[in-house]
């Protein structure tokens, strides 16, 4: 096994913090091997992450690292924040990126050229009436959130690289790749919201609730998924590992129909048959494999690497960053201001096998799971209102931050384990960007 847990003191006073959530007896042994979570992850010199300097292609000595961001300035932050999940002060959903904004208006720059191109590929067809449409389609729908998919491809290209490798040109190849990633989510969530029947998403309307699109938003963003492939074509088509790029949109288009078809089969099934294996399942093939694994994959085809062990080793620790981030998500739709998370959350209206549902099924009274039966997958405002009263009730919220923060531990950690020449301070990163988000 790639790595081992790390078992410490620590666990002892993590186990009495989620025991006074009112958790029934045996309920924290029972999350924390569900979740494959160890009772501690603090491990020497865990708390800190590598740095990089601009132009380094070397982490920092860990001394400095550590001088940085000490143990004790993290701590500081950890104390700081309470369940700020909940504080609608924070910026909007959309205006959070996990890069400098500088990159950020780098990425957006581009996507004029992206939209050119893809315009010039629609008028070989049509010149009229469906191309104008296309490009309405995808103005509306592909530059909108955060783009953390499509600017986690360009970073991890600016850390893998060789300074040599860094030009204009080859930045602006991986900025295309990026948008090629970001045109792949934006058509999984159009299909997603139509069949979810959701209203909003990243602070607007939905697509499909558009008069003049209603149920033909199926077409169009079968239509942004189609021309993934001419993007890449046009940059790397004369690439020795174009092929691969090919494979891996590919590859990742069906694990993430995977997922898909697992969360909707798994919303009609009684909410007491939800596990933590099905849970992860989900997770992993709708959301972690694009949203985390692409990216970085991406960037390594980019970047030469080949050999399958650095594959593995990015795909077993990114897989896990994904899990975190989408427990994080199921308590945003929950708890969160839609005002701040730029959607109206519908976990528990559809059903969801959500982690907060999964959690609560754990550690409900038989009392309780009648209450779960009886409201949970009801759009009834009231019925919803029941379930997250009990949520409250069962010390969910608390249990989340205590989750956040020892799985962050623990994923820094393996991180720390990784062995086959990948750049520790890449997967960092990214988890600093998602660790304690706010939406």
């Amino acid at each position: 096994m790639l790595f081992t847990l790390a078992r410490y003191g620590a666990g002892a006073a993590l186990e009495a913090a989620f025991t006074r959530t009112t958790a029934p007896a045996g309920a924290f042994s029972s999350l924390l091997q569900n979740r494959n979570i160890s009772k501690s992850s603090e491990v020497n010199n865990s708390d800190f992450m590598t740095i990089r300097t601009e132009g380094q292609n070397h982490p920092l000595p860990k001394a400095t690292a550590r001088n940085c961001d000490s143990k004790q300035q993290i701590r500081l932050k950890k104390v700081s924040r309470t369940l700020s999940t909940l504080n609608s002060s924070v910026p909007e959903a959309a205006t959070q990126t996990a890069v400098p904004k500088s990159e950020s208006r780098e990425f957006m720059a581009v996507f004029p050229d992206v939209v050119r191109d893809l315009t010039a590929y629609a008028s070989k067809y049509d010149k009229n009436v469906a191309t104008k449409w296309f490009v309405k389609a995808l103005q509306y729908n592909v530059p909108q959130g955060k783009k953390n998919r499509g600017l986690a491809c360009v970073l991890a290209y600016r850390m893998l690289a060789r300074q040599e490798e860094l030009t204009p040109e080859n930045i602006r190849r991986a900025q295309y790749l990026g948008w090629a990633i970001e045109m792949l989510h934006s058509m999984f969530l159009i299909m997603d919201d139509v069949m979810d029947g959701s209203v909003t998403r990243r602070g607007q309307p939905c697509w499909h609730t558009l008069d003049d699109v209603k149920l033909s938003g199926v077409n169009d963003g079968i239509m942004i998924e189609a021309a993934i492939a001419h993007l890449v074509k046009i940059q790397y088509g004369n690439e020795s590992y174009y092929p691969r790029l090919l494979e891996l949109f590919n590859e990742m288009k069906f694990i993430t129909t995977i997922g898909q078809s697992l969360d909707l089969r798994s919303a009609k099934l009684d909410v007491t048959d939800y596990t933590m294996d099905l849970y992860k399942s989900i997770v992993f093939h709708k959301t972690a494999y694009y949203t985390f694994y692409l990216p970085v994959a991406m960037a390594m085809h980019l970047t030469g690497y080949t050999d399958p062990e650095m594959f593995r080793q990015a795909k077993t620790i990114l897989l896990e960053i994904g899990q975190f981030y989408q427990t994080q998500d199921d308590f945003f739709d929950c708890f969160g201001d839609p005002a701040v998370i730029g959607k109206v959350g519908t976990d528990i209206a559809e059903g969801k096998c959500s982690w907060l549902a999964v959690v609560a099924m754990q550690r409900a009274t038989e009392e309780q799971k009648e209450v779960m039966k009886a409201c949970y997958g009801s759009p009834d405002p009231e019925k919803i209102a029941r379930v997250k009263k009990l949520y409250e009730q069962l010390g969910l919220p608390t249990t989340y931050s205590i989750y956040e923060e020892e799985s962050y531990n623990m994923i820094k950690t393996h991180i720390q384990q990784i062995s086959r020449g990948l750049p520790h301070e890449l997967f960092f990163k990214i988890m600093e960007k998602i660790y304690r988000r706010e939406a």
